[in-house]
């Protein structure tokens, strides 16, 4: 990713998107040729001159100061992942050296073990780039199969956006396919320089119009918590709380489970859904991280599924959601 040519888009992006009344600015009704607040609006609200807000506009952050980011963040009103992504675009000295984003992830086998312990909470661990690299046995079956599919894909951001199944899997299959997005961008800004990640970047928008489309409008997202609705073609439909935890010992991995109300439907189906995880195909301990790529341990398959990919057949009718991030 070029640095300069994100930090020039990223900022248009975020200047498109406000209109002077969003802030205390009177808007007399004259016709605007873009979208948004003007370059000398918005630096004259950050207490820059035009001239400096241009030139970083342009691309040339390398000399601005925290004080005068901050300034431009408040009148932008970006989120705290939208400013973090920013500070990194502007400082490319701050990059992450190379070789560590080469370096394989592994899950911890404490951290695998605990995973595995979790029978009754179907949880998984992403990596960089959104690479899944760990999982229990009830992750697998609520989301789909990931020791069947080929290591290259086995990626939420892939099974998302070209595993057809993810569409009716997810009721609100927008709201993640934007957090999605939002987060491999704040990836991109921590390490600008990942083959891998632009590897997959370029496949994905090579083959996905809708990648292309989201990926355009620049925005921002981290992991969080929040509500997911899933029409599993096991159970039926699903609304589950999901939490994001960071392990200690690598802060590039954080671990996603899931959780249903306690005493609602849906704790029952991911109770039933547990059971058939556990009785559908003998085996099914959650396959580590170290495990090689090309024998993956026996794991209860989908119905219907097929490898490659995470398959899980859609339905024909899929439930509402509430966006929320990527998971």
């Amino acid at each position: 990713m070029d640095q300069r040519t994100e930090l020039s888009e990223f900022l248009r992006s975020r200047r498109a998107r406000l209109r002077p009344e969003d802030v205390g600015l009177p808007d007399h009704g004259s016709r605007r040729r873009v979208p948004g607040l003007r370059r000398e609006e918005l630096a004259m609200l950050a207490g820059v001159s035009t001239a400096y807000y241009t030139r970083l506009e342009q691309g040339h952050g390398e000399s601005v100061s925290a004080a005068v980011l901050d300034a431009i963040s408040r009148v932008l009103r970006l989120t705290p992942a939208e400013r973090e992504h920013l500070d990194r675009i502007t400082k490319p000295a701050r990059r992450r050296p190379a070789r560590a984003a080469a370096r394989p992830q592994r899950v911890r086998p404490a951290l695998q073990q605990l995973l595995d312990a979790m029978e009754g909470v179907p949880a998984y661990v992403l990596g960089r780039r959104l690479d899944i690299i760990g999982w229990n046995r009830l992750g697998n079956a609520l989301v789909g199969d990931f020791s069947a599919m080929p290591a290259e894909q086995r990626n939420m951001a892939w099974h998302v956006f070209l595993d057809p199944a993810a569409h009716g899997l997810y009721a609100d299959w927008e709201g993640k396919a934007t957090d999605v997005v939002g987060i491999l961008r704040l990836d991109a800004g921590r390490d600008p320089d990942d083959p891998r990640l632009a590897s997959l970047i370029g496949e994905l928008s090579l083959k996905s119009e809708d990648f292309r489309r989201l990926w355009a409008a620049h925005d921002i997202r981290d992991k969080g918590h929040g509500t997911k609705e899933l029409h599993h073609p096991v159970v039926g439909r699903l609304t589950l709380q999901y939490e994001t935890l960071r392990p200690a010992g690598d802060l590039d991995q954080v671990l996603v489970t899931y959780h249903a109300e306690p005493g609602s439907t849906s704790a029952e189906s991911l109770r039933l859904l547990a059971s058939w995880a556990a009785t559908g195909e003998p085996g099914g301990r959650g396959r580590t991280a170290g495990a090689p790529d090309d024998s993956p341990q026996s794991r209860p398959a989908v119905p219907g599924s097929s490898a490659p990919g995470l398959s899980v057949p859609g339905s024909s009718a899929p439930g509402t959601s509430t966006p929320g991030s990527a998971r």
